[in-house]
């Protein structure tokens, strides 16, 4: 029985630190097990298509993960885990998020080669805003003959807390030459309250594009609130769209809202 087949059953965020890790593997990034051959290679772990994981308040998220592999003998399984570990001994586990099923599916490339696929269902409600950093990626790989690699430390995936953006310019219509308020809000999922709240005190580009043209350019950047409000005045020149973007940060997306049209008089 694989190690996978232990946690199997366990559903949603795994608690890690309640599995027993070899000392052999505790003490080292990278642990094999081998009964015939050189231990499987992992090459290479995609996880979620190289983007952060992002997440609002509620809605669970399933994040598609690949892992390519190689042995002589082939490659028969392959697993990931997404885990958070303790600052002061980061070989020991703390939590994370588990594969969705027992086994991964392997597609051979060549008779030593393999890319295995597997998804991980991310749920926000096991997650506090703290959590909105990066994660290890622990990656195993069997090969056919027994063999395998575990690896607690392959890679790593960043957590980002969903952002929103909203824009309203007014009035509409305007008369050229008036003056046109861009008002608006930047917020951002808070794991710790289930809702959003604004993110505070945040740069944001007002963009404005020609009523013909697929290309926006920076007017202004404004600094938000501490609610994360926005507000700005420019002059009416012609008719197009008003939009604000924002660029992100570590534990936040950028985020482009949707352009609010002006007909100039």
């Amino acid at each position: 029985m694989r190690i996978r087949a232990t946690v199997a059953a366990v559903s949603g965020a795994l608690a890690l630190s309640a599995l027993a890790v070899p000392a052999s593997q505790a003490s080292s990034p990278s642990f094999a097990l081998t009964r015939a051959d050189a231990a499987p290679v992992i090459s290479k772990v995609v996880v979620n298509g190289g983007k952060p994981i992002v997440l609002g308040t509620t809605a669970t998220k399933k994040v598609a993960v690949s892992i390519t592999a190689s042995h002589s003998s082939g490659i028969d399984d392959a697993l990931v885990y997404l885990w958070r570990g303790r600052a002061n001994n980061p070989n020991l586990y703390d939590f994370g998020f588990h594969p969705d099923a027992d086994r991964a599916r392997c597609k051979a490339a060549s008779s030593t080669t393999s890319t295995c696929t597997l998804t991980i269902t991310v749920d926000p409600g096991y997650l506090w805003n703290t959590n909105a950093t990066t994660w290890r990626v622990y990656a195993g790989a069997w090969a056919k003959d027994g063999g395998a690699t575990l690896r607690d430390s392959f890679s790593s995936v960043r957590f980002q807390r969903l952002s929103r953006l909203t824009v309203n310019a007014s009035p509409e219509p305007v008369k050229k030459g008036r003056t046109l308020t861009v008002t608006g809000k930047l917020d951002r999922a808070n794991w710790d309250t289930r809702k959003y709240a604004g993110y505070a005190s945040q740069s944001v580009k007002l963009q404005f594009r020609k009523k013909n043209s697929n290309t926006y350019t920076t007017v202004k950047t404004v600094k938000g609130s501490n609610t994360g409000t926005l507000k700005t005045t420019v002059k009416a020149v012609q008719d197009g769209y008003w939009r604000w973007s924002f660029a992100g940060t570590a534990s936040t997306p950028a985020v482009n809202a949707a352009g609010d049209f002006v007909d100039v008089k």
